[in-house]
C-alpha cells in the first residue's frame, strides 16, 4: 500500500505533471537498452512524459550505438567524462520537464512507475521518492523483500526546486526537499536497483562510503548556508539554518562510522562531539544520535557492509 509520509506545500497543481525521465550512463551500454525500454514502456495516466533524455558521460563503450537503435524516441546528450556529480548537475540543466526522474543506467522501471507517482507530483510535494527492488548484474532478486529507495532511480524531483540546489555531488541534495516537509514517499517498488561489479558506489570497502557521505552533508550544509541570503519561496531563513546545522551533524556521524569502520575508535571522539553539538544546534534533541554515541562506546560500527555482488546479502 503507498503511504504519503510528508506532503506540506501550498496549492494543489491542476494541470497534468510534464515529466522528463534522463537516464544517466557511462559505459553501461550493455544494460542501457532495458533502461530505455522500461521508459519507453510506462503505463499511461494523469501525467504527461515530456521527453526521454539519455545523458552519455563521454562513454568509450557502444552507449552512442544502443541510443542510435531508439532514433527520435529519445534525446541524447554527450559530454566528455566529467562523473557522477557533473552528469546529475546537468541532467537537471538540459531536461525541459517540470519534473525530473532520473534513472541510473544500469537500473530500470517498472511499468506502473510514472502513473502511480503521478498523483503524488499533483499534491504540492517537490520530491516524490519510493522503493525498489534489489537484483543481482542478471537481473535476478539479490534479497527476497523490497528496499527502501532514496537512491537515484527512486526519486522525482521538481525541476524548479532542484535548479536553486545546484551543483549537486549526489541524490541526497535533493532530499533537502523532503527534510523541509515538501516531500512524498511511497511504499511500493517501482524501481529495479541492480548490484554487480561496476557500480560506481563503493559500500564493501571499509569507511569509503561513509567517508564520501561526510563530504556530501558537508557540501549540502555549505548550500544550504547559502541559500539563507535568498531564500527560495519553498523555505524560511530559520527552516534552513536549522537544517544547515543538520548537515554538518550528519557529515559529522559519517566520519564517526568511517572512523569504527576501520577500527579507528579513538578517532571517532572527536567528530561525535561536534555531532552532538551541531544536532543541539540544529534543534533537534542530541538523544537522536543514540547510535553514534552507543557505536563510539563499544567500538561496533552501526553500519553493515554490503556484500560483494558474489556475497549472500
Amino acid at each position: 500500500m503507498d503511504v504519503d509520509l510528508a506532503v506540506n506545500a501550498k496549492g494543489v497543481g491542476n494541470s497534468l505533471p510534464n515529466i522528463s525521465v534522463c537516464v544517466l550512463s557511462h559505459n553501461y551500454a550493455h544494460f542501457l537498452g532495458q533502461a530505455v525500454e522500461s521508459c519507453l514502456a510506462q503505463e499511461p495516466g494523469e501525467y504527461r512524459l515530456e521527453e526521454i533524455v539519455v545523458l552519455d558521460d563521454g562513454s568509450t563503450d557502444r552507449t552512442l550505438e544502443v541510443c542510435a537503435e531508439f532514433g527520435s524516441r529519445i534525446r541524447v546528450i554527450t559530454q566528455p567524462h566529467r562523473g557522477f556529480a557533473a552528469t546529475l548537475t546537468e541532467s537537471v540543466r538540459h531536461c525541459r520537464g517540470d519534473w525530473v526522474a532520473f534513472l541510473d543506467a544500469d537500473d530500470w522501471f517498472a511499468p506502473a512507475k510514472l502513473r502511480t507517482a503521478s498523483g503524488y507530483l499533483r499534491s504540492g510535494a517537490m520530491l516524490v521518492q519510493h522503493w525498489e527492488h534489489v537484483v543481482d548484474g542478471d537481473g535476478s532478486p539479490l534479497v527476497p523483500d523490497p528496499h527502501p529507495g532514496g537512491n537515484t532511480s527512486t526519486i522525482i524531483v521538481d525541476r524548479a526546486a532542484a535548479l536553486k540546489l545546484l551543483p549537486v555531488t549526489n541524490e541526497k541534495f535533493f532530499h533537502v526537499l523532503d527534510d523541509l516537509g515538501l516531500g512524498a514517499r511511497m511504499t511500493r517498488p517501482l524501481t529495479f536497483y541492480r548490484v554487480h561489479g561496476n557500480n560506481m558506489t563503493d559500500r564493501a570497502t571499509p569507511g569509503v562510503h561513509q567517508e564520501y557521505m561526510a563530504d556530501v552533508c558537508g557540501e549540502i550544509a555549505v548550500r544550504l548556508a547559502g541559500l539563507r541570503v535568498t531564500p527560495p519561496p519553498w523555505a524560511s531563513r530559520s527552516a534552513l539554518r536549522r537544517l544547515t546545522w543538520h548537515y554538518r551533524a550528519e557529515a559529522r556521524a559519517h566520519e564517526v562510522e568511517a572512523a569504527l569502520q576501520r577500527g579507528r575508535r579513538r578517532s571517532a571522539w572527536g567528530p561525535l562531539l561536534r555531532e552532538l553539538a551541531s544536532t543541539v544546534l540544529a534543534g533537534r534533541n542530541y538523544r537522536d544520535r543514540g547510535p553514534s554515541v552507543h557505536s563510539v562506546l563499544t567500538g561496533r560500527p552501526c553500519v553493515r557492509l554490503a556484500p560483494s555482488p558474489q556475497e549472500e546479502p
